[in-house]
C-alpha cells in the first residue's frame, strides 16, 4: 500500500491499536506509553503514511511544524545542530522550516514575520542579535526556545558552557609548556566569541599573569582562520600555541601552518571548539560540545512547552568536554 492511499484507519490496523491512540502518537497530545509509539511510528513507516497536515491543522489549530531560525547554514556545526533537531522532530511527528538570517537583526525580524501562523513554535539561534531586538521580534504567544542566544527574558535557554571549555584548554596548553598562546575570536558582537575570549583573557590573567596575550578577532569560518594564521606568519610566527574560537577556525589555521612547512603540533599546536566531525579526521585537539544533543533538546523542550508544560523558563548549561589529539602534543 502506497503512502498516498494508506489511511489512519490501516495505521491503526497495522499497529492493533484503536484510531484515537494513533492520532494521540502522530499529534503528539495526551500521554501516550512509548511502546504503543513505536508500534505506531513503525506501521507508519511500513504503509508509508503521510498524514493530511492541512486537514490536520484545521481540525488541532496547529500546524505540526517548528520554525527553526539560525544565523548562518555554511559549517558542520550547524549541519549537526539541524540533525538533531530533525532527528527529535521526527520521533514526534514535527516538521521543520528553517530560516537562515546571516546575523543581520533585519533578515531575523523578517524571518520572523514569515513564520507567523505557519508554526506551532520556534527555535531561534540569534548570538549577535540583541535581546531587544529579538523581543520585539518574536511574536507575542508564539512559544520560543532560544539556543546560544543573549539573555532570556521569559524563554528556555540553552547555552554552551564556553568558559568551562577554554578554561580547560587553555590549562592545557600551558601544562605542556606553551608560553605564547594567541586566540582566533569569532565577531565581536556575537555571544559566544565574546564569552570565549574573556574566558581565554582570565585563565591567562589567572594562571600564567607574566606571560602575554594576544587576541586576532575573525569570524568562525576557515576562510577567517586562514587569514589570521598568515598574519602571525608574516610577523615571523611569534607564537607556539593558537586557540581558535571554534573548529572551522582552527582547521584554518592548522592547513595554512602545514602549507607554510610549519610543524603542527612540534613548533606551535593547534586547538578548536565544537569537534565536529572533520576535527577527529584531522587530529584537531578541541573542546567538544554535544552539537546533536543540543539541537535535540532544544526540540523536545519547545514541544514540551506547546504541550502545556508549565515549568518556568530557565537555562540549561550544556556541558564540554576536553578532547586531546595529535595538535597539541606537549612541546619537544
Amino acid at each position: 500500500m502506497s503512502g498516498s492511499s494508506a489511511t489512519i484507519r490501516d495505521v491503526a490496523r497495522l499497529a492493533g491499536f484503536s484510531v484515537a491512540s494513533v492520532s494521540r502518537v502522530l499529534n503528539n497530545s495526551g500521554k501516550v506509553n512509548p511502546a504503543t509509539r513505536e508500534c505506531v511510528l513503525s506501521a507508519v513507516r511500513e504503509l508509508g503514511y503521510s498524514p493530511n497536515l492541512a486537514a490536520r491543522s484545521l481540525s488541532t489549530a496547529r500546524s505540526h511544524a517548528i520554525g527553526v531560525i539560525l544565523p548562518d547554514m555554511h559549517g558542520e556545526f550547524f549541519g549537526e545542530l539541524v540533525r538533531g533537531m530533525d532527528r527529535a522532530a521526527s520521533e514526534h511527528g514535527y516538521l521543520l522550516l528553517l530560516s537562515n538570517i546571516h546575523a543581520d537583526p533585519q533578515m531575523a525580524n523578517h524571518a520572523l514575520a514569515a513564520m507567523r501562523g505557519l508554526v506551532d513554535g520556534v527555535i531561534l539561534m540569534a548570538p549577535q542579535l540583541p535581546e531587544m531586538e529579538r523581543e520585539s521580534a518574536l511574536p507575542q504567544g508564539l512559544p520560543a526556545v532560544l539556543v546560544n542566544s543573549p539573555g532570556g527574558h521569559g524563554h528556555h535557554a540553552l547555552r554552551i558552557d564556553n568558559v568551562g571549555g577554554v578554561t580547560a584548554m587553555v590549562t592545557h596548553l600551558l601544562e605542556t609548556g606553551r608560553r605564547t598562546i594567541v586566540h582566533l575570536a569569532g565577531a565581536r558582537q556575537n555571544l559566544d566569541a565574546m564569552e570565549r575570549q574573556q574566558a581565554y583573557r582570565d585563565t591567562m590573567a589567572r594562571l600564567a599573569p607574566d606571560l602575554p596575550v594576544r587576541v586576532l578577532e575573525g569570524t568562525f569560518d576557515d576562510a577567517s582562520g586562514t587569514v589570521l594564521t598568515q598574519r602571525l606568519i608574516d610577523e615571523g610566527l611569534p607564537v607556539d600555541a593558537i586557540l581558535a574560537g571554534n573548529d572551522m577556525m582552527a582547521l584554518g589555521a592548522l592547513l595554512t601552518l602545514r602549507e607554510a612547512g610549519v610543524a603542527v603540533p612540534d613548533r606551535v599546536a593547534v586547538a578548536g571548539f565544537d569537534d565536529v566531525p572533520l576535527a577527529r579526521y584531522l587530529d584537531l585537539s578541541t573542546i567538544s560540545v554535544d552539537i546533536v544533543g543540543l539541537g535535540m533538546r532544544a526540540v523536545e523542550v519547545l514541544i514540551a512547552g506547546m504541550g502545556g508544560d508549565a515549568s518556568p523558563p530557565r537555562t540549561e548549561l550544556n556541558k564540554t568536554r576536553l578532547v586531546l589529539r595529535g595538535t597539541t602534543r606537549p612541546a619537544c
